[in-house]
């Protein structure tokens, strides 16, 4: 198959994978706190934008499966907020469940905000994050997008460059990422972090591949 036959093919995968479980969000009503008990390290998971926690639910049930007691920021909702107002979101609920060592498994622009939260007083309670097709230098696609929540993403955005020049965490950062990624064309990696490149191609359907499982255990446990 040629390279743009096989990007067509990973996009249209890649939307009937996002489709399929905001639909299965939108009708799950589990409660959250069902996951938040294990005997290994906790991990919090952070959506990426538009998504709940409900999105990842595949991924909050295979960690808690695997002993971890995994925590979800209700109070992010659909995670419209700016990153910096997602972060202190995120760093309350470390104080207020007095998390130590925790490990952060991100999507997309919950990389940014984990990040953020990295960067706070509040990272000395995490471990490391593994954040899964994150835009840390923003994508070009943003600064032609509707409303403030998407423009956000352009690599001019103060927070973005911000961000992109605090590397002082990435040693603790994995950064795992797909071979294309329709929404951030310029890839995820991360000077300095662990960067780990997938061989699919994919924004959401990328969260579903074995590695994010494995790189969350390996810094976890």
């Amino acid at each position: 198959m040629s390279g743009p036959l096989r990007r067509l093919g990973w996009w249209a995968a890649d939307y009937a994978y996002a489709l399929r479980w905001q639909l299965a969000a939108a009708l799950d009503r589990t409660d959250p706190q069902r996951y938040a008990t294990g005997p290994l390290a906790p991990v919090v998971v952070l959506p990426g934008v538009y998504e709940t926690w409900r999105f990842l639910h595949p991924l909050v049930r295979a960690l808690h499966e695997r002993g971890h007691p995994v925590h979800v920021v209700t109070a992010l909702q659909g995670n419209r907020a700016p990153v910096r107002d997602g972060a202190a979101l995120v760093a309350s609920e470390l104080d207020r469940l007095d998390l130590q060592h925790a490990v952060i498994a991100a999507h997309s622009k919950g990389g940014l905000i984990g990040k953020q939260v990295m960067l706070s007083p509040a990272g000395r309670r995490v471990r490391g994050m593994v954040a899964v097709a994150t835009p840390f230098g923003g994508s070009r696609y943003g600064r032609f997008m509707p409303g403030a929540t998407l423009r956000a993403f352009s690599p001019r955005d103060a927070t973005i460059v911000a961000l992109t020049g605090s590397a002082d965490v990435n040693a603790r950062i994995v950064s795992v990422y797909p071979a294309f990624d329709p929404h951030i064309p310029e890839g995820s990696e991360l000077a300095g972090a662990k960067n780990v490149p997938l061989a699919t191609g994919g924004h959401f359907r990328v969260l579903a591949d074995p590695r994010v499982i494995a790189e969350v255990a390996a810094l976890a446990e």
